[in-house]
């Protein structure tokens, strides 16, 4: 687990660290207190991989330019 803020890390960096942190929970191999902090930055890295798809599914909503991420007919 890195020390890196959750909000610099990138989209990727970010989904790697918690596909990681959840397979440590998943082990059972780690004591309470750990799991705990497993826990929250699980959460932080969830939320933070949350809002940057969202961030991109808005921007391609603009780029297609009807609000549906379907490209219009007339790009096809």
């Amino acid at each position: 687990m890195t020390q890196t803020p959750v909000e610099e890390m990138s989209f990727e960096a970010a989904m790697a660290e918690l596909e990681t942190v959840v397979a440590k929970l998943e082990s059972g191999d780690v004591a309470l207190e750990e799991s705990i902090a497993l826990y929250e930055r699980g959460a932080a890295l969830k939320k933070h991989c949350e809002a940057r798809l969202n961030a991109a599914e808005e921007k391609t909503s603009q780029i297609t330019g009807d609000g549906t991420g379907t490209t219009p007919a007339s790009y096809e």
